[in-house]
C-alpha cells in the first residue's frame, strides 16, 4: 500500500489515440509491451480513440492489442469510437465501445489510487466534447471516497489546454468551469487526448494564483497510431506518470523507428505548495 512516507511511488501508464483501422503501426505496438513491462504501471489508462471508424473489428482489433499488454486497464471513449453513419451514431453511439469495455465512465481504486473516467464524447459534436455539471458531481464524490495519500486523477478524451502548435481540434466544451469543476472535486491529475501532440502543464502556469490555488497537473498524451497519411509527421509517444507523496513526475517517451526514446522529464508538486527551491 502506498502512503505518505512509502518508498514506493505510483505508477500509470498513459496511452490514447490508437485509431486502429487506419495506419497500422505493428512495429509501435509490439515494442510497447517491453516498455510496460520495464515501467511496471499499475493501470494503463487509454484516453479514447480505440478505433478510426467505430466499427466492430476496429474494436476488437484494439482491444485485443490492449489486452495483450496484460496489465490492468481503464479505457474510455473518444469521438471516433462512434459509428459514423446515420443512425447508428444517434440510437446507439455506444454499443460496440461497451462491447469490449462495459462502461463509458469506468472507475479504478485502490489504496493507492482512484481513477475517474469522464465520456466527452457527444454524438451530435464532431470534434469538440462536452462534460455535464452531473458528471461533475459524481467525479467528485468518486474522489472524494479515496484513501488519504491516493492520487486522485481524472481522464476524459478531450483536453483542457491546448497544443504546443496550432491545432483546430476543440477542447473540451466550457474547460475553464470543467477544470474548475475538477480541481474542486478533488483532482490532482487530469489527463487527455485528442490532439496527438504532447502537453503537460500545472495549474498555476495558467491560472492566476489567487487564495492559494489548489494545483492540478493537466496532461495530454501524444497520439499512439497515426489516423490519416497527412499527419505521418506527428510524433508517436505515451506519458508516464510517477507519484511519491509530494510531487508527480510525468515522462514523455516518443516512437524512434526502432523503439521508445525517453524525451522529457517534468516533476510537478502534489498540493498547494510548490516544489522546494534548488539550492543556488
Amino acid at each position: 500500500m502506498y502512503s505518505v512516507g512509502s518508498a514506493l511511488p505510483v505508477r500509470l501508464l498513459h496511452i490514447s489515440d490508437l485509431h486502429a483501422g487506419s495506419v497500422e503501426e505493428t512495429a509501435v505496438e509490439r515494442r510497447l509491451e517491453p516498455l510496460v513491462e520495464r515501467v511496471q504501471p499499475e493501470l494503463i489508462v487509454v484516453t479514447g480513440d480505440l478505433t478510426h471508424r467505430g466499427r466492430r473489428r476496429e474494436h476488437e482489433r484494439a482491444a485485443d492489442f490492449l489486452r495483450s499488454l496484460a496489465r490492468p486497464l481503464l479505457v474510455i471513449p473518444g469521438n471516433h469510437d462512434i459509428p459514423y453513419t446515420f443512425p447508428a451514431r444517434f440510437t446507439r453511439p455506444w454499443a460496440e465501445f461497451e462491447r469490449q469495455w462495459e462502461t463509458v465512465e469506468p472507475v479504478y481504486r485502490s489504496d493507492e489510487l482512484v481513477v475517474v473516467g469522464l465520456n466527452s464524447v457527444r454524438p451530435w459534436r464532431h470534434q469538440s466534447g462536452r462534460i455535464r455539471s452531473a458528471q461533475l458531481v459524481r467525479a467528485g464524490e468518486l474522489l472524494s471516497d479515496s484513501a488519504e495519500g491516493a492520487l486522485r486523477v481524472v481522464a476524459l478524451h478531450h483536453h483542457l489546454i491546448g497544443a504546443p502548435w496550432r491545432s483546430r481540434k476543440r477542447p473540451v466544451s466550457h474547460r475553464s468551469r470543467v477544470l474548475a469543476g475538477l480541481v474542486d472535486g478533488g483532482a490532482e491529475l487530469i489527463l487527455a487526448g485528442h490532439i496527438h501532440q504532447a502537453a503537460v502543464s500545472e495549474r498555476h502556469e495558467f491560472e492566476v494564483d489567487r487564495d492559494s490555488l489548489r494545483g492540478v497537473t493537466v496532461s495530454i498524451a501524444p497520439g499512439l497510431g497515426q489516423p490519416r497519411p497527412n499527419r505521418r509527421g506527428e510524433a508517436r509517444g505515451l506519458h508516464v506518470y510517477e507519484a511519491d507523496a509530494d510531487s508527480l513526475l510525468v515522462q514523455t517517451y516518443v516512437w524512434r523507428e526502432d523503439g521508445w526514446g525517453l524525451t522529457a522529464r517534468r516533476r510537478f508538486p502534489r498540493g498547494r505548495a510548490p516544489l522546494t527551491s534548488e539550492p543556488g
